[in-house]
């Protein structure tokens, strides 16, 4: 690898807005990242999904075109 070329990597603190924290590496140069969402809160891994009504869209559209 060549020298003095790449950027440098450290550990960093990853804030999210539900208020959990965690460390990660990363080449930003800073020492905190600030996220809006993250494993603790997103609804794939907590469960609290919402499912969409995708038979009441498909009966609107028909609806619409007269099918």
């Amino acid at each position: 690898m060549k020298e003095g070329i790449h950027p440098q990597y450290r550990e960093v603190e990853v804030v999210c807005a539900c208020g959990a924290t965690f460390k990660t590496g990363s080449t930003k140069n800073t020492d905190v990242i600030r996220v809006e969402i993250c494993n603790k809160c997103h609804p794939y891994f907590t469960g609290k999904q919402k499912l969409v009504d995708a038979g009441g869209r498909v009966d609107k559209f028909k609806k619409k075109y007269g099918i």
